[in-house]
């Protein structure tokens, strides 16, 4: 089980009735946070800390206990900050700096000195906080009453994305095929993903899996087939086809659980041996939470895993998704957001069809795949790329809608979608960024969450929302770039 440290700070010059109680009082605290988070990571109350060598201790055990995930600072009374410089120097795990206090309401009645100095939030928290800033550590910091709804919920936030962190540590990556020829954005530095996020991403010849398609069984075939019936209506005469796709997702299974990969890559460029471009076979996957990039992207495949990840139990949906055009109706500007077949089905707002259709693309047989009718409400969409000398994030903040009328002609699934702050400003700040034609969408995470991933991370992020004003979004990239510049 995952568990998250929380930690308290005080001193020992207090004595031992206050000690006592300010170890009572953290206990409590931390049962308190565990019954609210333990469906992500159980928070796990720890002994006091008094001294320059119990913070030192306490952090490098959190910091070498792989089933922690983070740590939950708060300084119950006044904790000097100078006992915490080599504990903070040896932590290499997220932070969350909690700045509240045991009791919500003051004793206004029977305030006294001991109160006071048992219950100095206000006073050691903002100590604590100088040493992190003067030491560099990035960390959340949460201000408010702990049991306070808003509180809890920006608590929970910090720890999916603390669960995504740890995730990303040795998630491997398969690329059956490699990068899309001449293609520039979802080409990446694989060994520095690695460095950086944990990634472990590498080369399949798509041999490997024409071997595991090769020795499928009909019964599997038949499995398959029935998982599809239930779920979806069967819309097309070539069963063949599709029973063509559950041989290959029948195969994908095996190979994805051998080699515990989270996240794979395919190119219609590389599909010697099989005769379709996997379809349904990689939406049912994806729609399982493994991550998924066509044409060999696998930076978006490792971001849409670590994005499902983060999502976890959380109401929405999330996956891959590529821009693909527009409607320019001028103040009613649309994105349609596709691809020739892979968008996963947690998508549909309608009960996904079978279909088989020519691809026009890969000079392979007709492909059976998912087609239906996206989803609407608030959502982000989020591209990783590759600038050479650091990674950047993309967030857009955007707003799915329903198509305005039937595409009985275009046979695969779709989105629909207006970006913020409008098409014109969105759009252009979009591609000043640098972001791709592939992304992650998600209506179950914000912008929030991916701050958080990146701060964590320590990636570069750059956000587009109703606020964004593109004079003052070209200021911010070319001070990111000379910051780059004049670190690298």
């Amino acid at each position: 089980m995952k568990k998250i440290y929380f930690i308290t700070g005080s001193q020992d010059l207090y004595g031992e009735a206050t000690l006592a109680q300010a170890e009572k009082d953290s206990r409590e605290m931390a049962e308190f946070l565990n019954g609210k988070l333990g469906s992500i990571a159980a928070v796990e109350h720890t002994p006091i800390v008094k001294t320059a060598a119990e913070a030192e201790q306490l952090c490098v055990k959190a910091s070498s206990d792989t089933d922690c995930i983070a740590v939950i600072m708060w300084m119950h009374t006044f904790s000097p900050a100078k006992m915490w410089i080599r504990a903070l120097k040896a932590l290499r795990k997220p932070m969350l700096h909690l700045h509240t206090q045991y009791n919500e309401k003051l004793p206004y009645d029977s305030i006294d000195m001991d109160f006071m100095n048992l219950n100095q939030s206000a006073h050691g928290d903002r100590e604590f906080g100088f040493i992190c800033t003067r030491l560099g550590i990035k960390r959340e910091v949460v201000a408010g009453y702990y049991k306070h709804d808003a509180v809890i919920e920006k608590i929970r936030s910090f720890a999916y994305a603390a669960a995504a962190v740890d995730f990303c540590k040795g998630m491997r990556v398969a690329m059956f095929g490699n990068n899309m020829r001449d293609v520039a954005v979802t080409d990446g530095d694989r060994v520095e993903s690695e460095i950086k996020f944990g990634w472990n991403v590498n080369y399949y010849g798509i041999g490997d899996l024409v071997e595991l398609v090769n020795g499928v069984s009909e019964a599997e075939i038949d499995a398959k087939m029935k998982e599809y019936t239930d779920k979806y209506d069967m819309d097309t005469d070539n069963i063949a086809a599709v029973r063509e796709q559950a041989k290959y997702e029948a195969a994908l299974d095996k190979f994805l659980a051998k080699e515990n990969i989270s996240a794979f890559t395919d190119t219609f460029q590389d599909l010697h041996g099989l005769s379709q471009l996997p379809g349904i076979a990689a939406q049912n996957i994806m729609a399982k939470g493994i991550g998924f990039g066509p044409e060999g992207d696998y930076k978006t495949a490792a971001l849409g895993a670590v994005m499902q990840k983060m999502a976890a139990d959380r109401a929405g949906a999330t996956g891959f998704m590529e821009d693909y055009t527009y409607d320019l109706t001028e103040g009613d500007e649309l994105e349609l957001a596709a691809h020739m077949l892979e968008v996963s089905p947690v998508f549909a707002g309608t009960k996904p069809k079978i279909q088989v259709h020519p691809l026009g693309i890969g000079g392979k047989s007709d492909p059976a795949r998912l087609v239906f009718d996206g989803i609407s409400g608030k959502g982000i969409a989020v591209s990783m790329i590759d600038m050479g000398n650091r990674f950047r994030l993309v967030c857009a903040e955007i707003e799915l809608v329903k198509q305005p009328e039937p595409m009985p002609k275009l046979p695969v699934a779709r989105l629909m979608w207006k970006i913020k702050p409008d098409f014109a400003t969105g759009a252009a700040a979009w591609i000043y960024a640098g972001g791709a034609h592939h992304a992650v969408v998600s209506t179950a995470l914000t912008r929030d969450d991916i701050r958080l991933f990146a701060k964590m991370t320590g990636t570069e992020l750059v956000i587009i929302d109703d606020k964004t004003d593109l004079n003052t979004f070209e200021q911010q990239l070319e001070l990111l770039d000379l910051k780059a510049k004049i670190k690298g």
